[in-house]
């Protein structure tokens, strides 16, 4: 059984999340759709990044996943399918896909399909959920267009780091008020050496030790940990981070070391 996931920016309260659902269905009734997220804020290609790239790794080989968000990003939109990692992806060139990978795709093609009139405005039924289709059927990657060589290219904000400091920054905030920083694990023991340090943030507050679990402090108590995405995180046990701690998108944080 084939499986497509989405990532969207369409919210629960409208239609049009469930039109994508049916459309699938319409061509293949015994597929498995997979909800990765519809709460992306809209537009916010970096924040679907995110989100997807922490997700598709637990995906099994073969799956495909649609990328729908901020599909509309200039007059003359590119759509891209592309095969990474035994699982294929299908979305638009907004810069998403040099977000979601750490090496660009040898094999990436344009979707040159048919267009329906009647779609315009809803490209994620009209080209994306006509890809996954093509590829949840079996059919080679290469008949959906021609080879492409250059993708559209964006960055996360990198963290700036000095022998003895890294200065980094808020790039998520998660469904638990959790707050994701851009400094990775491997970052911090480079720079850190196993060395005492502090991590300053909003309201003159800091922490001066790395947690293994949310709960290693009391409820209510705040703390930083590595979680699963590998980011640094900002959390309160059973509490509410971002708006406890007063931290938001973009927000710097620093880290000094002893």
């Amino acid at each position: 059984m084939a499986i497509i996931t989405l990532t969207t920016d369409l919210g629960h309260r409208d239609f049009y999340q469930s039109a994508v659902k049916g459309a699938i269905l319409s061509h293949l009734p015994d597929v498995k759709i997979v909800d990765i997220s519809h709460q992306i804020s809209p537009f916010d290609v970096a924040q679907a990044a995110y989100v997807a790239r922490n997700a598709y790794r637990f995906f099994p080989p073969g799956t495909i996943h649609i990328l729908g968000v901020d599909a509309h990003y200039q007059t003359q939109p590119r759509y891209l399918a592309l095969f990474h990692e035994d699982q294929f992806f299908v979305g638009p060139d907004n810069g998403i896909f040099s977000l979601l990978f750490e090496n660009i795709p040898q094999t990436v093609v344009e979707i040159a399909l048919q267009n329906d009139p009647a779609f315009v405005h809803f490209p994620l039924v009209d080209v994306l959920v006509k890809a996954a289709v093509h590829l949840a059927a079996g059919e080679p990657l290469q008949k959906l267009g021609p080879a492409v060589e250059h993708i559209n290219q964006r960055g996360f904000l990198q963290p700036v780091h000095e022998p003895d400091l890294i200065r980094g920054s808020v790039i998520h905030i998660d469904s638990f008020q959790n707050v994701v920083t851009n400094v990775t694990k491997t970052l911090f023991k480079e720079i850190g050496k196993n060395r005492p340090f502090e991590l300053f943030f909003s309201r003159n507050e800091s922490i001066t030790n790395i947690s293994r679990y949310y709960n290693d402090v009391p409820e209510g108590e705040k703390l930083c940990l590595f979680g699963i995405s590998g980011y640094l995180e900002i959390a309160i046990n059973k509490g509410n981070a971002s708006g406890l701690l007063g931290l938001n998108l973009g927000d710097i944080v620093i880290i000094q070391f002893d």
